[in-house]
């Protein structure tokens, strides 16, 4: 299975990357900076240079094209503006998903936000990243075209990852680590039962797997 990742070289995608690479799974990275090639190599991904920012639906769809799979896991950052919000967490994860229809990559993983809402109201910048990341959701939400699941983690941390999560269409506040939310979009790929679900996750006491099955079969 080929799996292609936006945001290839953020936290959770570089952890999903060696995971799937453990699992004898191909994935590709699109990254907008060269040197960080030897990051995803180091992951057993391949680095694929693409600036979602700029690229064409045209472009990115013939990076994907023969794929099993597509996860989106872009994102503007902390340390970015309100602007960065809407060009990355929204218009790229609209690109993304058009390329994928147009590639016939149905399979679609979206790495969302707890509380995304289209209709969040409020000016702050994390206002606007919660308003953005709702748009795209709605957006994808709205593709016959994809198999798509929406996963929205909780707050993010870097403790190791215990692999017991909460997953459900309705979690309630908490942290979950990067390395247990890597672990569930890898059990997500291989559950295409779980495809038209909204689903949110913060550390519980349930294994990753099994979470994923139980929602699968709901």
């Amino acid at each position: 299975m080929r799996i292609v990742i936006a945001g290839g070289h953020g936290q959770i995608a570089l952890r999903l990357e060696r995971l799937l690479a453990a699992r004898g799974y191909e994935a590709a990275g699109l990254i907008r900076r060269a040197e960080h090639a030897d990051d995803l190599r180091a992951t057993g991904a391949e680095p694929v240079h693409c600036d979602l920012e700029s690229a064409s639906v045209e472009e990115v769809a013939g990076l994907m094209r023969g794929a099993d799979a597509a996860v989106f896991a872009a994102g503007a950052g902390p340390g970015s503006g309100a602007a960065r919000k809407v060009t990355v967490d929204r218009d790229a994860a609209v690109l993304f998903a058009d390329a994928a229809v147009q590639a016939g990559v149905r399979r679609h993983l979206v790495v969302s936000s707890m509380g995304a809402d289209p209709d969040h109201e409020g000016d702050e910048i994390f206002d606007v990243y919660l308003r953005a990341k709702g748009e795209a959701d709605a957006y994808v939400q709205g593709l016959d075209a994809l198999d798509w699941t929406i996963l929205r983690p909780g707050q993010l941390t870097d403790d190791a990852g215990t692999g017991l999560v909460r997953l459900e269409a309705s979690t309630g506040r908490g942290s979950i680590p990067r390395d247990d939310v890597a672990a569930v979009l890898a059990e997500l790929l291989e559950t295409p039962a779980t495809a038209g679900l909204v689903l949110e996750t913060i550390s519980g006491s349930t294994p990753v797997s099994v979470a994923v099955k139980s929602v699968a079969g709901n």
